[in-house]
């Protein structure tokens, strides 16, 4: 487990890539960066692996193709960060700020974010073979074609996100949120979607659900439309 690997204490205010590579360089033993700036620095294809991340500031932050597997991510802020086609293989994030960050292409299997803030983020065509989210926010996040299959999810916000051809089948939400969203080819068969919001739907978007358990303030809601009152 790599919460057992021993990490060296890092307190510096900033580093850039030069200081870091150094820094790496001197002795090759996990850091465990706290506090530390590495706003708009370039750290691509750096080898961090077992890395932690304590209140870090990550603001503009690239870490294209870097190697990340089983880091550890707390309290940090990166918006706009760049995770493009890291390998974040079981590394986890919690009450991390990462809003209108990138992950296309990035390997998350196994990864997973707690209480985590992910509005606008671009998670496009990653590895997400076991990635878990709990209480976390996905507002207008691009989610296109992941799969929640068999999930249990925890007050997750997908409001006005793409979830089109996402695969929800058998999928739990626990509280959460779908409105608004785009679900255009997503599967619900098996879902239990009686703990989810989903106004912002029309009649017409009913059929997207087949297969799925709603509740009878779910089935008014979308009756509402015809005129119909379920009691």
């Amino acid at each position: 487990m790599s919460e057992d690997i021993p990490r060296i204490d890092v307190e510096a205010a900033t580093l850039t890539r030069d200081e870091l590579i150094a820094l790496l360089q001197d002795e090759p033993t996990p850091r465990r960066f706290i506090g530390t700036d590495f706003s708009g620095a370039d750290l691509s294809r750096l080898s961090l692996n077992h890395c932690e991340f304590q209140r870090c500031i990550l603001i503009g932050t690239h870490f294209l193709g870097s190697a990340l597997e089983g880091t550890h991510w707390k309290n940090c802020r990166g918006a706009q960060a760049s995770f493009e086609a890291a390998n974040l293989l079981d590394a986890t994030f919690a009450n991390c700020d990462f809003n209108n960050s990138r992950w296309l292409r990035a390997k998350l299997s196994h990864a997973s974010f707690v209480e985590c803030k992910l509005t606008g983020a671009n998670l496009a065509h990653c590895d997400s073979l076991g990635l878990s989210f709990s209480d976390t926010l996905l507002r207008a996040a691009l989610l296109s074609g992941m799969s929640f299959c068999k999930a249990t999810l925890q007050n997750l916000d997908f409001t006005d996100a793409d979830l089109s051809h996402t695969d929800f089948r058998d999928a739990v939400f626990e509280g959460g949120s779908l409105a608004h969203a785009r679900i255009v080819g997503a599967k619900f068969a098996g879902a239990d979607l009686r703990g989810a919001d989903l106004s912002g739907f029309e009649l017409n978007d009913a059929k997207r659900f087949k297969g799925a358990t709603i509740s009878r303030a779910q089935a008014a809601m979308f009756l509402a439309e015809l005129g119909v009152s379920v009691i």
